[in-house]
């Protein structure tokens, strides 16, 4: 948790004058345009929040922060599951066959990445060859046969699909915690480490 918004979270109301002076151009023209920015994992000032501005391309990324008086509005990424699109793209054909499976096991998920962007904003940010970037909230304990049973869910879709376990201690990446590795990355708002359980993490190396 980041000041009580959460990593994914996308945020209106920063504008470009919350930049700092050495911002790239592209990042003034989003803002400039109205567009959201996302919550990201960092520790920020009291009163800010750590936020990363998308531009039109991949490469375009900012990170930067903003200041929680300047918040207007906050979509979460499970305020998108419903949200559906007309654009005829294999990231959302992805979506849509996904949606019933995963609400009909009772998880709390969401959209996030550039489908989650697009659904919430508008702005095509979505192309033909782009994943599909999914969460899932997990307060407890996802076991591996789990996560290898969702992962092969995932894996019969269209495209892509990346989803990130979000933890109380912080995310880590489901085809990482459905693999064979005694150990994954585990990432929080400081850093990100090697754990054996991202539930009831223990420091044990520092990625």
């Amino acid at each position: 948790m980041v000041n009580g918004f959460l990593a994914h979270d996308l945020l209106w109301g920063m504008t470009p004058e919350h930049l700092p002076a050495d911002a790239p151009g592209w990042a003034v023209e989003s803002l400039g345009l109205g567009q959201p920015v996302v919550v990201r994992r960092a520790l920020t000032l009291p009163g800010d929040v750590a936020v990363g501005v998308r531009g039109r391309s991949r490469e375009q990324r900012y990170a930067t922060s903003m200041p929680m008086a300047a918040i207007q509005r906050r979509v979460r990424p499970e305020d998108l599951c419903q949200v559906e699109s007309p654009r005829d793209l294999p990231a959302l054909h992805a979506l849509a066959r996904l949606r019933p499976l995963l609400d009909g096991r009772g998880w709390t998920w969401g959209v996030s990445g550039s489908a989650g962007f697009e659904l919430a904003s508008g702005v095509e940010a979505l192309h033909e060859r782009s994943d599909l970037d999914l969460i899932l909230r997990t307060p407890h304990c996802l076991d591996r046969l789990q996560a290898r049973d969702l992962l092969v869910l995932l894996d019969a879709s269209v495209c892509a699909v990346d989803m990130q376990l979000q933890t109380p201690c912080g995310a880590v990446a489901l085809r990482e915690w459905a693999g064979s590795s005694p150990r994954v990355l585990l990432k929080d708002d400081v850093q990100a480490r090697l754990v054996s359980d991202p539930w009831q993490p223990c420091v044990e190396q520092v990625a």
